[in-house]
This record gives structure tokens, C-alpha cells and sequence, in this order.
């Protein structure tokens, strides 16, 4: 019967359905045949000449004639989406101004993903809460009580697990886990970085008897099909993943911790944008359980929440057993009578010096991999720069090649300058790990000495086998970048370097000086967590600059307040909100032009600040133009209703793309 000839009474309800592609809307669908399957049904539809699975959202909108509805192919197998799963998918896509098939599309992934193949067996999995009860001290104790009573009165809590280095914060979670696993629910450990932490994921094993379910990037589609269907079967109890791990289907949700909740690593910069650590928080909150957030060197987010009474805290002071806190020094670089092609102070070898004569192990840090970071022609001062990037192309002695770590391209270092045609002129400036380790080979010539940075290992198994090379004494000399400051525990490390503590504090970011803070603090309790005391020699040229200070002194608290005060009175985060609109395309005038009209056009709010536009810091990226709109907001504004009212009055051309961000993390 068609719509015209229906009367209300006679219309058919109909279904709304979410299928996962990146698209705003849900389509109306005809039921099947029989009782209605309820909301979080996942079913096949016809999609144009495909056919796609879909979750069932509620009834139909009633917005399209019946007679031009296609109907449901048929109800699936696949495990129920509970509400509150559909609940924060429809939140995320509010917040981010994202499609919501778009943030569906993160949890269902691929149609093979959803179809299990016939020699598919999903395993059962037997995690013991009591396999292995480790011994705690006082302070460790208590709050591993306070979190496991959140778990054990349910409903949504946030609480700071905030612990110094080495105080043994991963003990005290494991506690909260084992609460959950206790009650029968799932529990999600949240990492920035998985694929590095092989260590980790054996001690977990260690202490629940099972290894825990992983979700990463870097597993097989296989396993990504198996784990997917455990955890949405609710036979998967105890899940550790990145970020992406947030989506998935979970049957019965009931803990979410989120380890080094300061890393950036948690924001997702491509498709949806969005902040795992805020996300997870979220997640909580709409399934009505506890969150941990566990750092060292907490967020000034999540530090602003604590003091505003919205999250808990629960501190772990000292190192766990006889470890104390390294002694921090500062080498004032400017006093130092370094040749140009030296990076390594005379206090710094000294130290290296005394570090190896007595069997310990050292750290040299510098967070900038490869050679060199600037080649240039000595005959004209040309610089050798990405043709799709504003960034200068790096030297790698490893590849013998000239890399840009933006968009990854390689190539020979050329013969003559592409300038001025003079040949051999070419001359590598400034360090990178390389050069450092070049520099501390020749000056300790018998020392074990390795590389560890992200383009010199071969993933997750090439990391674990440098930590064991560290473990068993393999090593004398460990120079790297920010993955060596991932947690590693080396009983024998005695002295950290950093040999540019400054290299953060440029680039008008306004979270750069938090972040250096944090990283370097990081750094520094790589040392002295087995019996013997620490050392940490920091190499600045600003020794006087607020981040030396706060390092040299301890005095972690007091520069957080000195820096949320400054963020306040630029009306920065945490205390303002931002937003971020970039445009981008491959014709210069044609971004320029459309960033401009997007600044005409932006609606008036008295309390609300337009700032731009102006080419992004990173003004070409991967080939494409950028330039970039701010917008400033004081917390408790309408900004997310601002920001649609804005992006839906523009017609965005097919050659450009439009990329919002809310609470923008990086501003390169």
C-alpha cells in the first residue's frame, strides 16, 4: 500500500538505522517481518547497490514517504549494542561535530571484521582477580582502597591516581581491575602507546593469570576480528589498548583507567578529532562506573578538574621500597666552551664518565631523531626543505638519506646545491640521536652504546629486545627521544643527560612549556629507581626559565599554578575553551579565499573571540595549504551551538576540506 492511500493509523513503524560510514544522518528502513527488534539490533540493509550492517537507533523520523522505503534485509547474530555504547557514540558525534557514522564506523571497522569466518573460535578467557596479590606498602595500599571502593559502589567517579616515578601507580590499578574483574565486568586499561609495552603487558599477565585482550593498530585483522568479537560478546573481561579502544562494543563496561593520562598520544588528529582521556571520561559518565586517570605528571586539565572539586585525587609521594628521587642539576650551556660540533657538556662527560667507571647505566636524551635537523649550503646558505611540507628535511645517517617526519618522503642528500650549484658544500647543523651517539662512541670508545627512537626500531619486538639488552646489562649507554621515557624501569640506570632541555620551549605553542615540563620530569625518573641514588644533568640555555626551575626545585605544584594563571589571563584552557577551524587545499588563493569568507560569515556572540584568519604554523603540510581560524570561549558558552550555526551557513567546495577541531591539543 502506498503513503497516499495510508491513513496514520495504517503506516507501518518503521526503523531508524546507523550504518558506519562517515554521514550525519540515520536512515528510515522497513521492519522486517514479525515481532520489532529492539533499539541496538544490529541488522543488513540495502545501501544504494551495497548491502551494509547497521544498528537499529529507534523508531523511523517518519520524514520519507513509506513507498519509497526500502526494507531491513535481515536481523544478524552479532551481538546486541547495548544503550549505553549507542548513547556515547550520539554524544562523541555532538561533541565533535563529526557524522555520527563516522564514529560508528571506528567501532564496527571493517564488514569482514563483523563476519566471523567458519574456523573462527572465539576463546573464553579465565582472568583471576587473586592469581597473584601483590605485597603493597602504606601509602600504596590506601589508595588502591579508595579506588576499589569506587568500583565497589558503581556510578560515575573520576579520580587522579597521581604518583610520582617509580611509586608503583600500576600496582595500585591493578587493584581497581581486580575489583571489576571480581563483579563480573570489563575493565579497559587505556595506554598512549601500546605497541611498546611488552613489559607491561607481561606483568599484567603475571598478575591475573591470563594475558589481557589487546587492541592496536598493529594486529592482524585476524586478531582485531577475534578480540572484536570477545569483547562485544562480553567474554573478553580485561582489555588493553590505544585510544581507538574506547569504541568498541563492550557487553558489559565497568572500568576504564587511563595510564600517562598527560600524553598527547591520546588525541586523535585525523577523521573524528577527538581526546581519549576526555572521551573515556565521558564513557564513564554515560555508563555510570569509575575512571582512573594515572600520571606522574598530570595535565593541567585534569589538575584543574581536581581543584575545581569535579575529579578526586589520591597521591603516592615516594618511590616505592629504599629508590629515592634523583638529584636534579642544571648546566647553564651558555658557560660551557663547547665547539660547534660537540653537544656533550664537560659536566655531562664527567658524569658519564664516573657512571660507567662504577658499572651503572646511562640515559642521554634529545627529542629529535636522526642526524641532523637543518642541511645547508655553506656556499649560499640555501637549506634543504620538503616540497610538500614547511619543514626543514632531516639527515639520517642510518638511511644515508634526507627525511621529512611530517609526510615521510626520502631521498638522497644531492651532490652539488639545488641553488648554487656548488658541489660538497652540504653541512649538517645541530644534533639529532645520531650525532649524539656519533659524539659519545668517540668519546668512550669501549661504553655498549644504542639508539632508541621510533625510526630506529622495527616495532614492538625490536623495543622489547633493547629493553632486555638494558635489563641484562647489554648495554652501557641508551641515547634516545620521548619513548625512552615510557614507563621503563632499569634498575641500574644511574644518570639521565638531556642534551637540549630547551628544544620544547619553542614555537608559540601555549601548552609548551607544560609539556616540556612533564616530559623532562619524565625523563628524570628513568634514574635511580633500584638501590642506588639517581642523577640527572639538564643542559639549558635558559637555566633561569620557570620549567628549569620548577625541575631544579621539585616544585611540580607551584609551577602548575603558576602556569594555570597564565593560561587564564591569555584566556587559554583549562580555564577558556578552544576551537579550531582549518582550511586546506592544494590552490594557495583558493584556502586564503575560503578562509576569509568563513570570517565573514562567522556568527556575533558578544562572549565568544574570532581569531584569524592566518596560515597554520605548519602553513603546508603533506601538500596541501592550510590556514586557521581560533575561536575563544569562556567555559559555560554556547560554543558548540556557535560552531555549528557557523559550518552549516558555508557551502565548503569539493577541493577544499574543513577540518574542526574542539579542544585543539596541537598547534602545529
Amino acid at each position: 500500500m502506498s503513503s497516499s492511500a495510508a491513513t496514520p493509523a495504517e503506516k507501518t513503524p518503521t526503523w531508524r538505522v546507523v550504518v558506519p560510514l562517515p554521514l550525519s544522518d540515520a536512515y528510515d528502513y522497513l521492519p522486517l517481518a514479525g515481532d520489532p527488534l529492539p533499539a541496538g539490533s544490529v541488522v543488513q540493509v540495502p545501501f544504494g547497490a551495497r548491502t551494509l550492517m547497521g544498528v537499529v537507533w529507534g523508531a523511523g523520523a517518519g520524514d520519507v514517504p513509506q513507498d519509497k522505503l526500502r526494507p531491513v534485509l535481515g536481523a544478524t547474530t552479532f551481538p546486541f549494542v547495548p544503550d549505553d555504547v549507542r548513547r556515547f557514540v550520539d554524544w562523541v558525534a555532538d561533541y565533535t561535530l563529526s557524522p555520527r557514522g563516522a564514529v560508528m564506523k571506528m567501532m564496527f571497522g571493517s564488514m569482514e571484521r563483523m563476519q566471523p569466518k567458519k574456523k573462527d573460535i572465539v576463546p573464553d578467557y579465565a582472568f583471576n582477580p587473586d592469581h597473584h596479590l601483590p605485597q603493597l606498602t602504606d601509602d600504596q595500599r590506601r589508595a588502591a582502597d579508595s579506588l576499589t571502593a569506587k568500583v565497589g559502589e558503581g556510578g560515575a567517579h573520576v579520580t587522579l591516581l597521581d604518583g610520582v616515578t617509580g611509586s608503583g601507580k600500576t600496582e595500585v590499578f591493578c587493584e581497581a581491575i581486580a575489583a571489576c574483574l571480581r563483579q563480573g565486568k570489563q575493565a579497559l586499561l587505556l595506554l598512549p602507546e601500546i605497541a611498546m609495552t611488552a613489559a607491561l603487558l607481561d606483568r599484567l599477565t603475571a598478575r591475573f593469570g591470563e594475558r589481557p585482550v589487546v587492541w592496536h593498530s598493529d594486529l592482524t585483522e585476524k586478531q582485531r576480528r577475534l578480540n572484536w568479537h570477545a569483547i562485544a560478546q562480553g567474554k573478553a573481561l580485561f582489555v588493553v589498548g590505544a585510544r581507538s579502544a574506547l569504541f568498541l562494543p563492550y557487553a558489559k563496561l565497568g572500568l576504564i583507567i587511563v595510564d600517562e593520562e598527560h600524553e598527547a598520544a591520546y588525541k586523535q588528529e585525523e577523521g573524528v578529532i577527538y581526546h581519549g582521556r576526555d572521551m573515556a571520561v565521558v564513557r564513564g559518565h554515560i555508563g555510570g562506573f569509575p575512571v582512573v586517570l594515572s600520571s606522574a605528571t598530570p595535565s593541567l586539565e585534569t589538575l584543574f578538574n581536581v581543584r575545581q572539586g569535579k575529579y578526586e585525587s589520591v597521591r603516592l609521594p615516594q618511590r616505592f621500597g629504599a629508590a629515592v628521587m634523583p638529584k636534579i642539576e642544571l648546566v647553564d650551556l651558555r658557560k660551557q666552551k663547547l665547539r660547534a660540533t660537540e653537544f656533550i657538556s664537560p659536566p655531562l662527560g664527567v658524569a658519564l664518565k664516573e657512571t660507567l667507571a662504577a658499572g651503572q647505566q646511562a640515559m642521554l636524551f634529545l627529542n629529535r631523531r636522526g642526524y641532523a635537523p637543518l642541511t645547508l649550503c655553506r656556499a649560499c646558505g640555501h637549506r634543504m626543505q620538503c616540497p610538500h611540507c614547511t619543514s626543514w628535511l632531516i639527515e639520517h645517517k642510518k638511511t644515508g638519506r634526507l627525511h621529512c617526519h611530517h609526510c615521510g618522503i626520502a631521498a638522497p642528500k644531492p651532490e652539488t646545491c639545488p641553488a648554487c650549484g656548488a658541489a660538497d658544500k652540504f653541512a649538517a647543523c645541530g644534533p639529532g640521536v645520531e650525532r649524539v651517539a656519533e659524539e659519545a662512541r668517540a668519546r668512550f670508545p669501549d661504553a655498549r652504546i644504542a639508539i632508541m627512537a621510533s625510526d630506529t626500531l622495527d616495532g614492538a619486538e625490536a623495543a622489547q629486545a633493547m629493553v632486555n639488552q638494558m635489563h641484562n646489562r647489554e648495554l652501557d649507554v641508551l641515547i634516545g627521544t620521548q619513548i625512552m621515557a615510557k614507563g621503563y624501569h632499569f634498575p641500574r640506570l644511574t644518570l639521565v643527560g638531556v642534551v637540549d632541555g630547551d628544544l620544547g620551549l619553542a614555537g608559540g605553542d601555549p601548552r609548551a612549556a607544560e609539556r616540556t615540563f612533564q616530559l623532562l620530569q619524565q625523563m628524570a625518573g628513568r634514574s635511580g629507581r633500584g638501590d642506588t641514588a639517581g642523577r640527572v644533568l639538564l643542559q639549558t640555555t635558559a637555566p633561569e626559565h620557570p620549567v628549569m626551575q620548577a625541575l631544579l626545585k621539585n616544585d611540580r605544584d607551584g609551577f602548575m599554578a603558576a602556569e594555570l594563571a597564565e593560561r587564564e589571563a591569555y584566556h587559554l584552557p583549562p580555564i577558556w575553551r578552544l576551537a579550531s577551524l582549518t582550511v586546506s587545499g592544494t590552490d594557495a588563493r583558493q584556502v586564503i579565499a575560503f578562509a576569509e569568507q568563513m570570517a565573514r560569515v562567522a556568527p556575533q556572540m558578544a562572549d565568544i573571540k574570532l581569531l584569524g584568519p592566518a596560515p597554520a604554523p605548519f602553513a603546508m603540510l603533506r601538500g596541501k595549504y592550510r590556514h586557521r581560524l581560533l575561536i575563544q570561549s569562556p567555559r559555560g558558552s554556547a560554543l558548540h551551538a556557535y560552531l555549528r550555526a557557523w559550518v552549516n551557513a558555508v557551502r565548503v567546495p569539493r577541493s577544499l576540506r574543513l577540518i574542526v577541531d574542539v579542544d585543539p591539543y596541537s598547534f602545529l
